[in-house]
């Protein structure tokens, strides 16, 4: 069986905001032999035809401060072999704070940074210097997240990793 060794995936889409819109919610990127394909959404209540209220999600195109949002990034193996170590790496945006423990994905290894994507490490490993004291780098701190692929990605399957953030 013919592997695909070391895919790096950046998956780039940020939630950039003018006053309260999103500018962009999904973003498709064919890279190599996955394609990735990364949504942004929020939570919202409605009510059905019965009356009942339901959670449900939708693009997030407006967002004020205090509002959480989900980036959900997808990928999928269009190759015919098998990828291996595959590496998806998701910016947090300046004006986002990761929500602790809000990190998914099945079949891997979820690690962040707190140096702008130059080193990764578990959450209880980091942490920050500031005005010369270091301390436990807390989600507010983080700037990057990173799954690592503990399994390969066979030919035509796919997979998921989200996580949420609250616009500050």
């Amino acid at each position: 069986m013919k592997t695909i060794q070391r895919l790096a995936i950046f998956s780039a889409l940020a939630l950039f905001t003018t006053g309260a819109v999103a500018q962009e919610t999904a973003q498709e990127v064919p890279t190599g032999h996955l394609l990735v394909k990364t949504i942004v959404q929020k939570e919202e209540v409605v009510i059905d035809d019965n009356g009942d209220q339901k959670v449900q999600l939708v693009d997030a195109r407006v967002v004020v401060p205090g509002d959480e949002v989900i980036y959900t990034v997808t990928f999928q193996n269009i190759s015919d072999a098998a990828a291996d170590n595959v590496v998806i790496t998701n910016p947090i945006a300046a004006d986002l704070v990761y929500v602790d423990g809000s990190a998914f994905g099945p079949g891997s290894n979820i690690v962040f940074s707190v140096d702008g994507g130059q080193t990764f490490a578990a959450t209880n490993e980091l942490s920050v210097t500031e005005n010369g004291t270091t301390r436990p780098a807390e989600p507010r701190d983080f700037t990057h997240i990173r799954w690592q692929m503990q399994n390969e990605i066979p030919a035509g399957t796919q997979g998921v990793a989200r996580f949420r953030a609250r616009l500050q």
